[in-house]
């Protein structure tokens, strides 16, 4: 029997504490003094061991199996205050609970099939959600529809590995078995699942986009407008702007949002040479940032264009991270916002003071995303679902090289379908699950 606060921290108008395990009435009756009916919303009064009053709230009872855990659930309603809610929780712990651990609700209705793997992450990624379509993507991921897809393709492949399998137990017969592979087109069944588990892939890559962002960062000297830019892209004051050089010190960082996507902006201290010790550590920073950047904006001064300087930050920042060189205050020369294309890199000319040319600086942050629109179908993918997706798809291509070879075509396919198969959970090891689960919040 486990116990837990399931609101958020803080003060509200209303706090939840969930209880789940077996033969939850006596709990019920000795903290409320009744048995409650199933599904029934009670007003009770919740008392201590010596009877005297806790709260007053509502009190819900789902009985096994038709619970969110598939066990006997309580849910306690009562004011929102956190020592109100602590006594609550301390009574139950009193009575024989335990305190749940992380995500432990959803690992038990995970356990007692109430939910798949894919599922119980989705309620996870439903309550992380930064924009309203990450909250579709994981609503339609918990309702079923991404372990549908993953449980079509595994179905498939069962029936063509049936196939292929079948035809092994006749060695002798190797006319015969060409002629069944033949006439079931298994070649070409293999080329339209490899197809279509390309095209889960690229809804679930999107999926991971809306999840977890880019990690956007500006880089460039002083003074060529890094804060500004940070400021016109989050729509406030976030950052310092003055003329002198060296203003920004440390990291600032923000969050917008484009088409639903988050994108983590990180402004920089300027990169100069400099006796200053404190700029020095800011300095430092900036590069810890820009090693771990998705893509770097590199801002310079559009008055001077790209300086000796310029190349010489370029040249230390890390080989294989996508570079957008964004040629800042194009206004004071009186140009239009642009774009444009050289030695292989893209080059934004733009205004962060008037805004000019920022709606460029979207598009192209959205093309180094990968980011395509897609409506509803978007699947909000996590890096292991993508792990899986990638080494199904490779042992499919294995499968099709090999198809000659009726032995190793059968178990590429098997492993392929063991991959699927971990998306939802039927091949998955414990330590896998308790690292899924251990990054819930308490309560869930």
């Amino acid at each position: 029997m486990i116990a837990a606060v399931a609101t958020a921290p803080g003060r509200g108008g209303i706090g939840v504490v969930r209880i789940s395990g077996t033969a939850l009435l006596n709990l019920a009756e000795a903290l409320c003094g009744l048995r409650p009916q199933p599904r029934f919303a009670t007003l009770v009064t919740f008392r201590d061991a010596l009877g005297q009053l806790l709260d007053q709230g509502i009190l819900l009872y789902f009985p096994a199996p038709h619970s969110f855990t598939g066990e006997d659930v309580l849910e306690l309603q009562g004011h929102g205050g956190p020592v109100v809610l602590h006594l609550l929780l301390q009574r139950c712990l009193e009575l024989g609970a335990r305190l749940a651990e992380p995500g432990e609700f959803t690992q038990r209705a995970f356990l007692n099939d109430k939910l798949d793997l894919a599922q119980a992450e989705a309620v996870a990624d439903l309550i992380d959600a930064s924009s309203a379509q990450a909250v579709r993507s994981a609503l339609r991921s918990l309702s079923g529809e991404f372990s549908r897809l993953v449980h079509g393709l595994v179905d498939r492949l069962i029936d063509v590995r049936m196939l292929i399998e079948a035809t092994l137990d006749f060695p002798d017969e190797e006319i015969e078995a060409e002629n069944i592979l033949r006439s079931a087109n298994v070649e070409q069944r293999l080329l339209q699942l490899r197809s279509d588990l390309d095209v889960i892939h690229q809804r679930a890559r999107q999926g991971s986009l809306l999840r977890n962002g880019l990690q956007v960062v500006l880089a460039g000297p002083p003074n060529v407008g890094k804060s500004s830019l940070l400021n016109c892209l989050a729509g406030e004051e976030s950052a310092i702007v003055t003329e002198i050089a060296g203003t920004t010190r440390d990291a600032v960082r923000e969050t917008i949002q484009i088409e639903g996507i988050p994108l983590h902006i990180i402004d920089t201290a300027g990169l100069r040479d400099t006796g200053d010790t404190v700029e020095k550590l800011g300095i430092a920073r900036s590069w810890r940032e820009i090693e771990c950047a998705d893509v770097i904006l590199q801002l310079v001064d559009a008055t001077s264009g790209v300086t000796i300087a310029d190349e010489a930050i370029a040249a230390q920042f890390p080989a294989g991270v996508e570079r957008l060189i964004v040629h800042n205050k194009c206004d004071l020369l009186g140009q239009q916002a642009f774009r444009s294309e050289e030695s292989g890199y893209v080059h934004l000319h733009l205004s962060a003071k008037s805004g000019a040319g920022i709606d460029l600086l979207h598009t192209e942050l959205l093309r180094v995303a990968g980011w395509q629109t897609h409506g509803e179908d978007v699947i909000l993918a996590r890096e292991r679902h993508l792990q899986a997706l990638a080494t199904a798809g490779m042992h499919m291509e294995c499968a099709l090289d090999e198809i000659s070879r009726l032995e190793l075509c059968a178990e590429e396919l098997r492993l392929a379908q063991q991959a699927l198969a971990g998306i939802t959970g039927e091949f998955s090891a414990d330590d896998l699950l308790g690292a899924i689960f251990s990054r819930f919040c308490i309560g869930k």
